[in-house]
């Protein structure tokens, strides 16, 4: 169940021959760019034309440091998964572990009365993508880019981030569990740049995705069509 490389992947092939520094180096360089690049902001463009734009740059940048140290995205894990039933099995479970812990998160914050800057995504949704209730056409003209958003994030915050960091720390299980709840914690806070219960929200998303990429042989197709279903049933919600 674990394996859904079409020809495998090595974790420790990733770090062959580069220094715990060189990593370090690299994510010193990527995470204050993804930080920086969002300070530029093209008001004519709108939000999702902006998004696109910080995610592509991110891209770069990741893909700069990659080519640097001899690594490929099919090593990350962005390779056709080898049996079908496997992936809808990965995708259904990482889907599953990132709503449950958000359930869960729910359930304690109303039990223990969590005192958290509210949720205001669906504020900030009719702001960044306009009024989508009842707005079939809106919706089918915005949800390829939320894809490709999707898509890209996951690359880059499970397939390259969260490689980045395991690989500064060593290759033992500790520097895994480490990289997972990082790189969750970095992607949560990046949707909000606070400490509220959006990006608590969203950090959970990422651990689910994490844990799943862990899980699932690091391939990174059910964690992108598990981002791609979740971020669609939200919008869908907001049309309906």
């Amino acid at each position: 169940m674990k394996d859904l490389h079409d020809s495998g992947q090595s974790q420790s092939s990733i770090s062959r021959g580069i220094g715990a520094g060189a990593f370090f180096i690299d994510l010193a360089i990527y995470l204050p760019a993804i930080f920086l690049i969002r300070e530029v902001y093209f008001d004519r463009f709108g939000f999702l034309a902006n998004g696109l734009f910080w995610s592509f740059t991110g891209l770069a940048v990741a893909a700069w440091r990659m080519k640097a140290r001899g690594v490929t995205w099919h090593e990350l894990g962005l390779c056709k998964p080898a049996h079908l039933k496997q992936l809808g099995i990965a995708t259904a479970v990482t889907l599953g572990m990132a709503i449950g812990s958000i359930i869960l998160f729910e359930i304690l914050k109303d039990q223990f009365s969590w005192n958290l800057s509210p949720d205001t995504s669906n504020e900030a949704a009719v702001s960044k993508f306009g009024n989508l209730e009842g707005n079939w056409i809106l919706f089918f003209s915005i949800i390829p880019v939320i894809w490709l958003e999707s898509f890209l994030e996951e690359i880059l915050d499970r397939g390259f981030m969260m490689n980045w960091i395991e690989r500064m720390f060593s290759s033992t299980l500790v520097a895994t569990i480490l990289a997972v709840i990082l790189q969750a914690v970095i992607f949560g806070f990046r949707h909000s740049n606070d400490f509220s219960e959006r990006s608590i929200t969203v950090g959970l998303i990422g651990l689910g995705m994490g844990l799943g990429y862990v899980l699932f042989g690091r391939n990174l197709w059910p964690l992108i069509l598990a981002h791609c279903i979740l971020n669609t049933v939200s919008m869908l919600d907001r049309v309906g």
